[in-house]
């Protein structure tokens, strides 16, 4: 989500819109190529700290960007772009992947019964 928004238009205008390759969707971009080097990593660890950096950054930049809108021009001529809500919705859930990564083994499905809950038959 993140890669395919960094590249749409984040704010739509009257006379045009204005592509997150122009500025702030690099980062983003950026920062994807992080999250999927961390989906790679074999090290849980190492996994959850690159989710979390890439989570930071693909909701921090996708919010800094309306903050900032909303100080030059206020509300009125410009709505939210696509890209920006696919970038900010991608941060959202690598967010909640990495709260899972970080949980362990607490989220991890059983293979069976384990010895301590198997009765004795003598």
């Amino acid at each position: 989500m993140v890669v395919l928004g960094s590249f749409l238009p984040w704010i739509d205008t009257a006379v045009g819109s204005v592509s997150g390759a122009r500025g702030a969707g690099l980062w983003t971009f950026y920062a994807a190529m992080l999250g999927l080097a961390g989906a790679l990593v074999p090290m849980r660890r190492v996994a959850a700290v690159q989710a979390a950096v890439f989570a930071l950054v693909a909701v921090a930049v996708p919010v800094w960007q309306v903050v900032h809108v909303l100080t030059l021009v206020g509300t009125g001529g410009w709505v939210p772009g696509p890209g920006l809500v696919l970038v900010l919705g991608g941060g959202v859930l690598a967010a909640s992947a990495a709260a899972q990564l970080f949980r362990g083994s607490a989220t991890t499905m059983s293979t069976g019964p384990s010895t301590s809950s198997r009765t004795s038959r003598d």
